[in-house]
């Protein structure tokens, strides 16, 4: 039975597990806006599901009173795509860092994509590896001297915004850890939203590469009259070098594959198989 909560507080989605992120990481403001967001929704917490990989951010399961599911490196996406396929009833949030979604897990991004799911992804980019000690990532800038890149990164940065907008994501946002009440609202945001949502959640890491200064400087909200159906302007946005945007960069509203196969499911319990091998006889 559906755990009714009436006028939920974001302590109502605090687990009793304490995070163990190092003092100071971005994860904590994201995680906090997460809990405003959902207590905003008033979401049933037996009718949530968190589902994450692997690194620092994918301990976010375990610090939340919903159901949740710790998956495997790269594969949080399949995870919330089945779970999403098998119980559309379900609140589906998958959630991890830069790594497990432009990296070992990029592939699936594409395919979730294209898809449009009614799952929302919350990805927490600190422009490095941190839980494996401080290693370039697919989003850490050319040039960028690591453990893993002495000499500076070779490779161009991934862009997750102007990716998501290429793959027709039909709602593409950005916060930032560090002003968790308009991150709360874009979360709430995406979960409302009928479709794949993906929020790009700018996340510093203090411990291996802190980039607080960097985008308390950059980070500006989209203006007010910017049109969030006009995917030119946002994908202008999206390649701006010199500043961080956030606010939602595009949103439209269409068809999504889990309602389009239980709609199929629906329409199949008619079927008449003799019939249809007749064809073929």
């Amino acid at each position: 039975m559906t755990q009714t909560l009436i006028n939920p507080t974001p302590k109502d989605y605090k687990s009793e597990v304490k995070p163990t992120w190092c003092p100071g990481c971005g994860d904590f403001g994201v995680l906090n806006a997460a809990f405003r967001g959902l207590a905003e929704l008033k979401l049933p917490t037996d009718q949530t599901v968190v589902v994450s990989g692997i690194g620092c951010s994918s301990r976010f399961p375990h610090f939340m009173k919903t159901f949740g599911f710790h998956s495997v490196h790269g594969r949080a996406l399949p995870v919330a795509q089945g779970l999403k396929m098998a119980r559309p009833d379900l609140n589906v949030i998958t959630v991890g860092g830069d790594g497990d979604f432009f990296s070992i897990g990029a592939g699936h991004l594409i395919h979730a994509a294209l898809r449009n799911i009614d799952i929302t992804v919350v990805v927490m980019d600190n422009e490095i590896y941190g839980l494996t000690k401080g290693q370039t990532s697919p989003t850490s800038p050319h040039g960028h001297v690591t453990k893993s890149t002495p000499y500076g990164l070779l490779a161009s940065q991934f862009n997750p915004i102007a990716t998501a907008l290429s793959l027709n994501v039909s709602f593409v946002a950005r916060g930032y850890s560090a002003k968790p009440k308009d991150l709360a609202t874009l979360i709430q945001q995406g979960v409302q939203h009928k479709g794949f949502s993906f929020i790009h959640a700018l996340s510093p890491c203090p411990t291996f590469y802190h980039t607080f200064d960097a985008w308390d400087a950059a980070v500006t909200p989209i203006d007010s009259s910017h049109d969030s159906h006009d995917k030119a302007k946002a994908i202008a946005l999206a390649l701006e070098t010199e500043k961080q945007y956030t606010g939602i960069f595009y949103q439209e509203e269409r068809p999504t594959m889990d309602q389009a196969a239980h709609q199929l499911v629906q329409e199949s319990k008619s079927f008449d198989i003799a019939q249809y091998m007749q064809r073929y006889a």
